[in-house]
């Protein structure tokens, strides 16, 4: 399959140090607020990269579900594969790409579990199927024989938990914070000469900077 012709160009504008916001937080949800009201699909999914000890890198796409106190905050099972890489190595980067405003905004920082109270409390407000869904993968990221298994455990958690029963927060399961360091805001420009526009965490405050396309 040859792509080199796959390509689209870039025009909806640009961003300058006059445009950016000073906090790199108000500035994450300005766009974050855009992509909301223009209905962008999963406004708030981003790709999250973890590397274990071992230096393998993994990503995979979760759901942003707050910014907490200049924090990010995500929800995910503790025995899976990206929370492994995280007990053994806290650094990781999220990237959330809106396509369609030709935006895109790099996060890396160190990684620490919430306390067990926000887990529980944000798990309460998970749809039923969510929840259920929590207990069905117990050991995510782990090989099994066929689906059969998951609807088989399914049908057993419903029957234990009926709707309308509160379901209670797996041990397992809860959330991290992701505390940045470095915050690049993106936009895509004619002849890929795009605008990038970065914080960086200093001693005490937000350093921004430009950084060459």
């Amino acid at each position: 399959m040859n792509l080199a012709n796959l390509r689209e160009d870039y025009t909806k504008g640009g961003i300058s140090r006059s445009s950016i916001k000073s906090d790199p937080f108000a500035q994450f949800e300005e766009w974050l607020e855009v992509a909301h009201e223009q209905n962008i699909p999963d406004a708030n999914a981003m790709t999250v990269a973890t590397a274990g000890k071992d230096g393998v890198v993994t990503s995979r796409t979760l759901l942003l579900k707050g910014i907490v106190a200049g924090n990010l905050q995500f929800f995910t099972n503790y025995r899976s594969k990206k929370a492994q890489d995280l007990a053994e190595n806290p650094n990781a980067s999220i990237t959330i790409l809106w396509k369609e405003l030709e935006r895109q905004i790099c996060v890396r920082g160190k990684v620490e579990k919430t306390s067990r109270q926000t887990s529980e409390d944000y798990f309460k407000v998970r749809p039923y199927d969510s929840q259920i869904g929590a207990w069905v993968s117990e050991r995510q990221s782990e090989p099994i024989e066929n689906r059969t298994i998951i609807a088989n455990r399914q049908q057993q958690l419903e029957e234990e938990f009926p709707q309308g029963r509160e379901v209670p927060c797996p041990e397992f399961w809860g959330g991290y914070n992701l505390m940045p360091n470095y915050i690049e805001f993106w936009q895509g420009r004619q002849g890929r000469l795009h605008d990038r526009l970065c914080f960086f965490r200093s001693s005490k405050d937000w350093v921004l900077e430009r950084l060459s396309p």
